[in-house]
């Protein structure tokens, strides 16, 4: 079985295997009490007033207690970030790790606007969002019940993450996910082609991440 484990995971893209790894360890960290979940939420007051910027880093990759909504989140993460990174960003890892730090930035600033102290679903929402987008004519099957079209897809994550968790809050972090989802996706796809836009460090990675990353 562990040889089984460890194939599966080799044949997952570095970026998704390294983010899939951080979450499920500080999952498990907390369930097995080495930390709480209040040395990891944000807060800007902790993370810079009481200089603790670890904050800033780890309310990524705490998506809660392991329960349904944990494995909810943590399977479509895993499964459309994965997706992304194979497709559109293939032989791309930085430019890939550049998006989920500026969509990391985004949200971090927003999340006082909202009282959102764990940004990990948000953040998983981003790849959801533009794979879904890259990919409007695919036909999606959720969990065998009913199909729908890849842009719905987003939509109907955050309606179903609603429904396990019984309140909006959760379902308004999915949102702002979406929300950020867009803008990554809007500067990439539809600002060059359409408002002759051009790429830019929005867009692309720096070249010090390039070679950091190996894609130079």
């Amino acid at each position: 079985m562990p040889v089984g484990i460890e194939a599966w995971l080799t044949q997952i893209p570095p970026i998704t295997r390294a983010w899939l790894a951080l979450s499920v360890a500080t999952s498990l960290a907390v369930q097995c009490q080495l930390v709480t979940p209040l040395q990891l939420y944000f807060s800007f007051k902790s993370a810079f007033t009481n200089v603790q910027p670890w904050r800033m880093a780890t309310t990524f990759f705490y998506f809660g207690s392991i329960s349904l909504d944990f494995v909810f989140h943590l399977f479509f993460f895993m499964r459309y970030s994965r997706m992304l990174e194979e497709s559109s960003f293939a032989n791309r890892k930085a430019d890939y790790f550049w998006l989920l730090l500026l969509s990391s930035v985004m949200l971090l600033a927003m999340s006082p606007l909202f009282n959102l102290p764990f940004l990990s679903s948000s953040l998983a929402f981003v790849p959801i969002y533009m794979w879904s987008r890259r990919h409007p004519s695919t036909p999606i099957s959720l969990f065998g019940l009913f199909t729908i079209s890849a842009p719905y897809l987003p939509l109907a994550l955050v309606i179903f993450s609603w429904v396990i968790s019984g309140t909006w809050k959760a379902a308004a972090g999915d949102l702002i996910g979406c929300a950020v989802g867009h803008i990554g996706w809007f500067l990439r796809d539809v600002w060059p082609r359409e408002m002759v836009g051009g790429y830019s460090v929005l867009t692309e990675a720096p070249d010090v991440l390039r070679r950091l990353f190996g894609d130079l």
